[in-house]
């Protein structure tokens, strides 16, 4: 089933307080191809393998995609797991609603990609996206900076913050 997804991705100033508040996901993923982006996921118990192109129309800025997910069993996810090109991304993601039906996903990497910090916000529209503005928390805007797309840290041999 196709999914068109529009997000915006922000480093964090400070990490708010509170956060065990919020639903808390333990996110293991894969990539087993960049270009196009295909991973394998698990979300908590939950399991999936995701394919992940860029929108091929004019004047797309890098934050519309293409994204197809397909559920996964554990016994398939943790064999092509282990078939993944470069590192194993490991975080805890925060899911933190805002304004209207918007959500904060909060990041927090674990592992050698730590200490980073990214909050996403998904949206309706490009118009929409752009026209957001988040929290005084929030940091730069890196939605255009391919070194914070999770495939790129996940590739990159020596990736740094």
């Amino acid at each position: 089933m196709e999914n068109r997804e529009i997000e915006r991705k922000w480093l964090v100033k400070e990490v708010p307080s509170g956060l065990e508040q919020y639903e808390c996901l333990q996110i293991e993923q894969a990539y087993l191809s960049s270009s196009p982006t295909v991973r394998v996921r698990r979300e908590n118990d939950h399991f999936y393998l995701t394919y992940k192109a860029a929108k091929n129309t004019p004047g797309n800025n890098d934050i519309s995609h293409e994204e197809y997910n397909l559920p996964l069993d554990r016994v398939s996810y943790e064999h092509l797991r282990d078939k993944r090109d470069g590192r194993l991304i490991t975080k805890k993601r925060y899911v933190i609603p805002i304004e209207g039906a918007l959500k904060i996903e909060l990041d927090v990497f674990e592992g050698d990609i730590a200490p980073l910090v990214l909050a996403e916000v998904e949206f309706s529209s490009e118009e929409e996206a752009m026209a957001f503005e988040g929290p005084d928390w929030f940091g730069e805007d890196v939605s255009f900076n391919r070194k914070y797309k999770n495939a790129v840290m996940a590739t990159a041999e020596n990736w740094k913050l």
